[in-house]
């Protein structure tokens, strides 16, 4: 048998591998992100933006207790068999979505996709982790997170744009069928695990083991617990956006192709500034990073509310998505740069829980501040909200890198 080395240089077949697959997984996020708002308007008469907003609810915390279990489970089960599964969950979504006559079948599809997003991109996250070992974390982070985004703004454009030109259904989901079939395949036939690296880094690693995983995770340890509620808060806004961007925009005259243009820049810049701000993560204060990148989400989240031309919305999604770019590799470098290997899968599976609870508690609170004080005042509290979590990155947490001091003793 081939010895175990870890590095993305050493693994880069397999790591490619993972980074096409996340691309999948991404696409299938992206598919409703543009046109569901407007269906359920059009085609289902909801005026309710917290009814809207069920489906976002619904997927927030499923995807959120997925991604608990998957942490859990991916040691004892192995993450590529986790993967594959997660795809049999994504194969009936697109057929749901193009067919349902009822709103509560687009909450069912919802359901399934919540299900397969934690699966399947779990078990991207945690592999490439453990093909990398320490130096490249942050890089690694930085492409998948490229690739998964990316894609999501590709097929939140297509399926808009599509839309625009054939109708809301069913033509859009028919990129669903696509993914759903392709990830499917290429995780079963042509993915490895990775459990075998995790054991060669355990005999080298010196993280301390957590004494509670759960609570060290999500509160009591200092850099972890900073950033799992940032990693909420983030999610708490771009489930606000998810919802409310593109009701907004329509309440202002755009066209559903604008629309998927703007609704589509945010998660662009957002995936691929990470190329560069994942390799940051492995090079500079983690703790830097994270402070600028919550920050930068909340003042563009408000200025949001000055915006009036399709310019103004344009810059503005830009800026978010830098915002954002900063922020996500670097949470999942931080989680796996504190935990040991024998615990990250686990530390992973939980920051990911609560991050994406976010995307619930974020469509809960925009749909109700939404409905009884207005579209603006739920931007206006969900940005002040994100300021706030930057300021605790600010106060609470640490600057501690493991890379670099192992770059110092070298």
């Amino acid at each position: 048998m081939k010895p175990v080395q870890l590095g993305l240089k050493e693994n880069w077949q397999q790591f490619t591998l993972l980074v096409i697959v996340n691309a999948f997984v991404g696409g299938m996020a992206g598919l409703e992100r543009s046109i569901l708002p407007e269906i359920a308007d059009t085609e289902f008469h909801i005026a309710a933006k917290s009814v809207i907003l069920s489906f976002i609810v619904v997927f927030g915390i499923v995807k959120a207790i997925t991604n608990y279990f998957t942490g859990s489970l991916s040691n004892k089960f192995g993450r590529k068999n986790l993967l594959t599964l997660g795809w049999l969950f994504g194969i009936p979504v697109p057929f749901i979505l193009m067919f349902a006559d009822n709103w509560s079948w687009i909450v069912a599809a919802n359901i399934l996709l919540g299900i397969n997003q934690g699966l399947t991109w779990s078990s991207t996250v945690v592999m490439k982790i453990d093909l990398v070992g320490e130096k490249q974390r942050g890089l690694a982070m930085g492409i998948n997170e490229f690739a998964g985004y990316l894609a999501l703004a590709l097929v939140a454009f297509l399926t808009g744009w599509i839309a625009s030109e054939y109708g809301s259904r069913p033509y859009p989901f028919y990129i669903g069928i696509f993914l759903s079939s392709a990830g499917f395949f290429v995780s079963w036939l042509l993915v490895k695990d990775t459990r075998h690296h995790v054991t060669a880094e355990t005999t080298v690693s010196s993280i301390p083991l957590l004494k509670n995983i759960f609570w060290d995770t999500t509160w009591k340890n200092k850099n972890l617990g900073s950033v799992t509620q940032a990693g909420l808060v983030n999610n708490l806004n771009d489930g606000m956006v998810w919802g409310l961007f593109p009701i907004l925009l329509a309440s202002k005259g755009f066209s559903i192709g604008q629309i998927g243009m703007v609704t589509a820049i945010y998660p662009a810049v957002w995936g691929i500034g990470q190329l560069f701000t994942g390799k940051m993560a492995d090079r500079f204060c983690k703790k830097n990073l994270l402070f600028a990148g919550m920050l930068l989400q909340g003042l563009s989240l408000i200025g949001f509310l000055f915006a009036a031309t399709i310019t103004d919305f344009i810059f503005l999604s830009v800026v978010l998505g830098l915002g954002t770019a900063l922020v996500y590799p670097t949470f999942l470098a931080t989680v796996a740069e504190n935990t040991h290997p024998t615990d990250r899968a686990k530390s992973v599976g939980i920051f990911r829980l609560w991050r994406d609870l976010g995307y619930a508690i974020g469509a809960i609170l925009a749909g109700i501040i939404a409905d009884s004080l207005g579209i603006n005042a739920s931007i206006f509290i969900i940005g002040l909200l994100t300021i706030l979590s930057a300021l605790i990155i600010f106060y609470r947490m640490k600057c501690n890198n493991y890379t670099l001091k192992l770059k110092l003793i070298q």
